[in-house]
């Protein structure tokens, strides 16, 4: 029995695990990694301390914390089922082990949105990619093709303009939606076609992505390219938690200013909730006033 389950090994959840273990608490982490999304970034320009930094040496920094910290590591396993049990919480993970906590504390974070178009699940790995800053490297003079109209789609942009001779920028709404600073980095580049109220239909190749099939406003039209980088956003890590908590339309979290969930003794941070801004430093602060909020209410309740 845990006296806190901490759900998640990104920002909030690693900045939980840190301020729990000092209330000498007795903890568990349950992940899949450590770093979450901030594995799909290169670098981080805009976290307090650093004026710039990789993500990798950030992860490693938020790793070494969490080896000083006294608390138990169920890493590579998610967390599929949550549900009270008497006056407890029971958990159970898709590595099939059943976990049992006083509270739990769930900052699970975002995935990839997927297009959900031919092609694309059959050349995952092998052209389709959701991180260009991991994979535009492997693609270097080859056409590309972005999907996304937000600042995570001009970022991949960005990551190909030294490596491309042609980027094919695809946004299915009728403007732009990053901020203008990228806008006007991007979009004046030769070497970028952008394509407002255009989607791919189908992604095609042989042992890997040759060609895509877009439709346009025009018509539709057959563009070669090498890779397809993915940014049409993210999705809550939540489904588990659908009947047990109250979330969103959208499967975010609904939580209180102090971190507290529809359900008492249940208590959630980051980008999995309905805090605004989804940014590394904001994770992090959410999740530290998450783990202390989550240890008040354990002594408030007896259970410590």
């Amino acid at each position: 029995m845990y006296d806190l389950a901490i759900l998640g090994g990104g920002p909030a959840g690693l900045a939980a695990a840190i301020y729990a273990s000092r209330k000498q608490i007795n903890i568990c982490l349950v992940s899949g990694d450590l770093g979450g999304q901030i594995l799909l970034t290169g670098e981080v320009a805009n976290y307090l301390g650093f004026e710039l930094i990789s993500a990798a040496d950030l992860v490693q920094k938020f790793e070494s914390q969490i080896v000083q910290s006294n608390l138990e590591q169920f890493l590579g396993e998610q967390a599929r089922l949550l549900r009270k049990k008497d006056d407890q919480f029971l958990i159970q993970t898709d590595a099939g082990r059943q976990i049992e906590a006083q509270a739990v504390l769930a900052a699970t974070g975002k995935r990839s949105r997927r297009l959900g178009v031919p092609g694309e699940k059959e050349f995952a790995g092998r052209g389709v990619s959701y991180c260009s800053t991991c994979d535009a490297p492997f693609f270097q003079g080859a056409p590309v093709a972005v999907v996304g109209g937000g600042n995570s789609a001009f970022e991949a942009a960005i990551d190909n303009l030294t490596l491309s001779p042609r980027i094919y920028l695809l946004n299915l709404a009728d403007q732009w939606q990053a901020d203008e600073v990228y806008q006007n980095q991007v979009l004046k580049q030769a070497k970028l076609t952008a394509m407002l109220k255009s989607r791919i239909k189908e992604i095609r190749g042989d042992s890997k992505v040759r060609s895509i099939l877009v439709e346009t406003p025009a018509g539709e039209q057959t563009l070669e390219a090498a890779a397809v980088f993915v940014e049409i956003g993210l999705i809550p890590n939540t489904e588990f938690l659908r009947g047990t908590l109250e979330l969103t339309p959208g499967g975010e979290i609904v939580v209180d200013c102090a971190c507290r969930t529809s359900v008492p003794g249940i208590f959630a941070a980051g980008d999995a909730t309905t805090v605004p801004e989804k940014q590394i430093i904001i994770a992090a602060g959410e999740g530290a006033k998450a783990a202390l909020t989550a240890y008040r209410w354990l002594i408030a309740h007896g259970k410590i």
